[in-house]
């Protein structure tokens, strides 16, 4: 499992002119999901969107999370997180996840971080969205559940 996490002063998603989600100050969170992805998969991605210290301290230092903060997330699909560019100039998804396993791994994540106490905003899987937000510092972590060594 893929995310691309930015630290955001406010975000929203719309779809057709309709506003799927949106919150403000927090984080955006762009989740791929990928072939053999599973729980495991989804729990780390929630333990390190939810404790992922990019926010100041009294200081100025990142030092504190979204959970210490009380902030909101905003959860979008993204299956193009696991496109591969290397050869040619299409990118190729054949490691990305079949659509019914990744849009039950992306609505899992969204209620595991609502079972943390988060307020989560969502995108509209498959759909074709607007994503509007102001990145902060500009700050961008890419979390791989594949990637732990």
């Amino acid at each position: 499992m893929r995310a691309v996490v930015q630290r955001v002063e406010d975000c929203s998603v719309t779809v057709e002119g309709r506003v799927t989600g949106r919150i403000d100050r927090g984080l955006l969170v762009y989740l791929g999901v990928g072939q053999g992805d599973g729980q495991e998969d989804l729990a780390y991605v929630a333990d390190k969107v939810s404790h992922l210290r990019i926010f100041p301290d009294a200081q100025g230092k990142m030092n504190l999370s979204v959970a210490d903060l009380g902030l909101s997330i905003l959860v979008v699909s993204q299956f193009t997180l696991y496109g591969d560019a290397r050869n040619g100039r299409r990118p190729s998804y054949s490691s990305a996840a079949e659509p019914q396993k990744a849009r039950e791994l992306y609505l899992r994540l969204i209620q595991e971080l609502r079972s943390r106490g988060f307020t989560v905003g969502e995108g509209e899987f498959a759909a074709s969205m607007e994503v509007s937000y102001r990145n902060i510092g500009p700050i961008t972590i890419l979390l791989d559940s594949r990637k732990l060594l």
